[in-house]
């Protein structure tokens, strides 16, 4: 738990570094613009075919009813473009996800080498076509498992608990590669991540809890139409700020855990003097 704490703090003070800011643009300004294109020109069709299948489904024609009697029937109106907006967040998430592993990832574990690893050997046991591969192959699954469980974010809390726990999942599976393929081996990934899967899930959700926080905004942002795109814009940053924090955040834990078990294999590590952070 105090390697976990202690983690958190370096990489947010780390994730305010020019240097480090900086690189939460490229991923923004690449989703931002291949998303808003795509969203501007397909928003109505897809507000028409998403408002049609809602319309033809038990459960909203219930919510409808239930809208009706409680007085806001003004909702109707708003439930196509939320299911739509609901749908492209995850979407737009992983983008940008993605571009962070493959853009931002390399520089953030080089800058945390630099500074806090410098006698950290370098073993190279990823490579950046195994990290593609781990990346996509995780979001293929992570987007199976999303779509089989859509209709419960309809349902509280579950709206509440999915996201951060598939969102969690992915971060840790492939932050957990990138973090460590500059240093570590390849046995030696597999047996650090086997040995502390528990923590790194953990920092893995607990990133996703991070990201929900601009969901949220998102969310509510289909009450004002007009500011969406602008809000859009500023909740992607968010992400990407979020997911570069929880890159540091892997790193620093990963690296420390790799530095800590070589020093245990080489009989390094006392129990009274455990190896500086």
């Amino acid at each position: 738990m105090n390697d976990l704490l202690r983690s958190f703090g370096r990489a947010l003070a780390s994730a305010l570094h020019p240097r480090m800011l900086w690189l939460t643009f490229k991923p923004f300004l690449a989703a931002t613009i291949g998303w808003g294109v795509l969203l501007w020109f397909s928003w109505q069709t897809l507000i028409g075919a998403t408002r049609g299948w809602l319309d033809n489904w038990s459960l909203t024609i219930t919510l409808y009813h239930l809208f009706d009697w409680l007085g806001f029937s003004t909702l109707h109106a708003v439930m196509a473009p939320f299911f739509v907006i609901a749908i492209a967040i995850p979407l737009i998430v992983v983008t940008v996800l993605l571009l962070i592993a493959t853009l931002s990832m390399p520089a953030v574990i080089r800058f945390l080498s630099a500074r806090q690893f410098p006698s950290l050997e370098m073993r190279r046991g990823g490579t950046w076509y195994g990290s593609l591969g781990q990346a996509l192959w995780t979001t293929l699954v992570c987007l199976v498992l999303l779509i089989v469980t859509l209709p419960l974010w309809l349902v509280p809390p579950f709206f509440a608990l999915i996201p951060p726990l598939l969102w969690g999942w992915l971060t840790y599976r492939v932050m957990t590669y990138d973090a460590l393929a500059l240093h570590a081996s390849a046995d030696e990934r597999r047996a650090l991540v086997k040995r502390f899967r528990l923590p790194l899930l953990l920092i893995g959700i607990a990133s996703g809890l991070l990201g929900s926080l601009p969901t949220l905004i998102w969310a509510s942002s289909v009450w004002l139409i007009v500011l969406f795109p602008v809000i859009t814009a500023v909740t992607i940053w968010i992400y990407a700020f979020i997911l570069v924090f929880s890159a540091l955040w892997f790193g620093y834990y990963c690296l420390r855990a790799l530095q800590r078990m070589r020093a245990e294999e080489h009989g390094g590590v006392r129990q009274t003097a455990p190896v500086p952070y």
